[in-house]
């Protein structure tokens, strides 16, 4: 399994997802600006993955932090600022430095270095969660997914998106090794390619059938047949259901609806928000319109043409089957559903 993020002595390690799938390059964050800074230019993205690497961009600052109760309480809020300034869409983002403003609180008192400690334990801890849960997701999943079938996944929602194992590439994975004979067909995901570079080098390293198809072909191949469910991971699910995911999601829904084929959503608890009442309530990340005006460095545009680069879009919740978790799987109502899976802890809306 690929490693996506890990805590060092030397500092925070990721692997490079912007030189994938060409180069294998890992980068050392030294700093808390480091983390962020690779949070925002996608070196590291995903939100589960996003949400451990915010855990250690915390715990990696205060290292360095010195002076009395107010001093760390200063250092601490910029830290956080910083970090959760980077992405608006993922929720994991902001789960994990809420996380970790707790257990600082919780240090607070006991001096700097018991403070320093208290972060670095918990950061680990998310990481191994992350790990854990996804592993937990995908044995619940793996029921849902029908054998002798093509799985069709949008953008990377796999261990390069999370700690490791993945969230809807998780499911796969433990359907595959469930015993089921199944492949899998990537859209490539414009304008970023997450799933041309990201997902089919995933899925290829573990040895698992995978086609590449145009993110415009995905109708063409839901009418045929082949494809037996749509597979996917979210950034952000509010409490009726409705899902913010990468930009192209709704349409895979839309299509997925019309041709009778199972959409689902793989995601932890904590990518809930159940704070916000729908999807319009969900703060939607505009990036660079470098994007789409170039493709691998090349200018695939006129200069100066006006453009549009929502990185996410929302999926309403009817076209969504049904949404899997680490505590099981919820289904229509997902008022009901998704407040008996998650509990209290996802009820305040987290910006």
């Amino acid at each position: 399994m690929v490693r996506t993020i890990e805590w060092t002595a030397d500092g925070v390690i990721l692997i490079d997802q912007t030189r994938l799938p060409h180069q294998e390059v890992y980068v050392t964050c030294k700093t808390y600006e480091d983390v962020a800074r690779a949070i925002r230019n996608m070196i590291i993205r995903g939100a589960p993955a996003i949400g451990v690497a915010a855990a250690m961009g915390v715990a990696l600052g205060m290292q360095s932090a010195t002076g009395d109760s107010a001093d760390l309480d200063r250092k601490l809020d910029a830290i956080c600022s910083t970090l959760a300034a980077t992405r608006p869409t993922a929720v994991n983002l902001f789960w994990a430095i809420e996380r970790m403003k707790r257990a600082y609180a919780l240090a607070r008192g006991q001096g700097t270095e018991a403070v320093r400690a208290a972060l670095v334990k918990e950061a680990l801890a998310i990481y191994a969660e992350d790990i854990a849960i996804n592993e937990q997701m995908g044995r619940i999943g793996a029921a849902l997914i029908p054998d002798s079938k093509t799985v069709l996944t949008h953008c990377n929602a796999g261990a390069l998106a999370t700690a490791g194992y993945g969230t809807a590439l998780g499911v796969i994975r433990a359907a595959v090794s469930a015993g089921k004979r199944i492949d899998v067909m990537a859209d490539e995901t414009r304008p970023y390619l997450q799933g041309s570079r990201l997902t089919v080098w995933e899925l290829m390293r573990d040895g698992i059938p995978t086609t590449l198809i145009t993110d415009n072909m995905a109708g063409h191949f839901l009418k045929s047949g082949r494809i037996g469910c749509v597979l996917v991971g979210a950034d952000r699910i509010a409490a009726n259901g409705d899902v913010a995911n990468k930009i192209g999601t709704y349409s895979l829904a839309v299509l997925a609806r019309e041709n009778q084929v199972p959409f689902y959503v793989a995601a932890p608890v904590s990518t809930l928000d159940l704070g916000l009442a729908s999807g319009d309530e969900i703060p939607i990340e505009q990036r660079s319109a470098v994007e789409v005006t170039h493709c691998g460095g090349a200018a695939v545009a006129p200069e100066g043409v006006a453009v549009e680069n929502p990185a996410f879009d929302v999926t309403p919740h009817r076209y969504v089957t049904a949404i899997i978790t680490e505590r099981g799987i919820a289904r229509p109502p997902y008022l009901r559903s998704l407040a008996e899976l998650a509990g209290p802890a996802a009820l305040h809306s987290r910006r």
